[in-house]
């Protein structure tokens, strides 16, 4: 082989283990971008602890998103009132940032509104706030 060809393949070959060895974060470099509000409707204790609650939390502390919002909708609410761990995680999530709110109409026909603010959670109007997340294009809605 040529001394010309055997130096640009000792280049090439540097080059491309040099970029394979140095691990590119592009996403820890950026301040976070966007909306996420999570609608979480499903009593199901299983579904709030293993899937809704740790994603929405897990979005917050790796700056996955710039805003994180929970909204406690229906069922959910009294699953929160009623299970201390829920309530735990929860409280954790607001520690770091997380905006918590309940749909007051809801709160109101299950008789939780003042359990809930007793949480820490902003009870007001939801169908508003969700119409305005659903109709942004820097919101990204996820129920469970």
């Amino acid at each position: 082989m040529a001394p010309v060809k055997k130096q640009t393949l000792f280049f090439c070959l540097t080059i491309l283990i040099t970029a394979v060895a140095i691990p590119v974060h592009a996403d820890e470099a950026e301040e976070p971008s966007g909306k996420l509000m999570v609608v979480w409707t499903s009593a199901d204790p299983e579904v709030a602890d293993k899937v809704c609650l740790m994603y929405t939390h897990a979005a917050k502390a790796y700056g996955w998103f710039a805003e994180v919002r929970l909204v406690v909708w229906g069922p959910s609410q009294r699953l929160l009132v009623e299970d201390p761990a829920i309530q735990a995680k929860v409280r954790s999530m607001q520690e770091d940032g997380i905006v918590v709110q309940a749909c007051v109409a809801c709160a109101k026909k299950l008789g939780l509104v003042k359990q809930l603010e007793a949480l820490g959670v902003d009870v007001r109007g939801m169908g508003v706030p969700l119409t305005e997340a659903l109709k942004d294009p820097e919101t990204e809605v996820l129920t469970f």
